[in-house]
């Protein structure tokens, strides 16, 4: 059984071309003009302004690292190439920047639409799993925590349960999580540790 995809609604979206003025650029504008998109244009600068826009279609034949103001595949939207030349180092270059789909120049009469609904699909998967990643590793650094807490409990003598049995209670008793407690249990012995160290005359 397939599942259902909803097709957004792209009506009022902003797209911005970085590209220099060519006859390719002019079918794009109006394709995305067309399909009801507010479009800006800007070579070979990038204004401040495109930051806040929904997607961005930029020159992979021409571009350059410096027009963007983030780092290499840390882009706040979709990016969509403009393919002409298949020079490896140029499709190199675009893949770093993480473009979500891409066009071939010059630009037809189809594509631009399918383009734009691939390209907020593979950004926003590529949002969903980086922020599950960072769960994750959140997750891990608080065991990693709750781990370093029962170490420190079970150093007076108790096992490593009793020490982890300990950790749940001062959790109930300070009102507040397992992980907010280990960490709070952390910071205490590496304080009681640097307080116990010889002061330098």
């Amino acid at each position: 059984m397939t599942r259902a995809v909803r097709i957004p609604n792209l009506g009022g979206a902003r797209a911005v071309v970085l590209h220099r003025e060519h006859a390719s650029v002019d079918v794009l504008i109006r394709q995305l003009g067309a399909i009801g998109l507010e479009v800006a244009q800007a070579w070979p600068d990038l204004p401040a302004s495109a930051a806040g826009a929904d997607f961005l279609f930029f020159d992979v034949d021409h571009g350059f690292d410096e027009q963007f103001p983030w780092a290499p595949g840390e882009a706040p939207m979709p990016l969509v190439a403009l393919i002409g030349s298949e020079a490896p180092g140029r499709i190199e270059w675009a893949l770093s920047h993480r473009a979500d789909a891409q066009v071939l120049k010059p630009v037809g009469s189809a594509g631009v639409y399918s383009a734009l609904l691939i390209a907020r699909r593979a950004f926003d998967e590529r949002r969903r799993l980086g922020a599950e990643i960072a769960a994750l590793r959140e997750r891990i650094a608080e065991r990693q925590t709750v781990v370093r807490a029962v170490v420190a409990l079970s150093g007076g003598g108790i096992g490593e349960e009793q020490a982890y049995a300990q950790l749940r209670a001062l959790a109930m008793g300070w009102q507040m999580t397992m992980e907010e407690a280990a960490r709070r249990v952390v910071d205490l012995k590496n304080k009681e540790a640097s307080d116990e160290r010889p002061r330098r005359a």
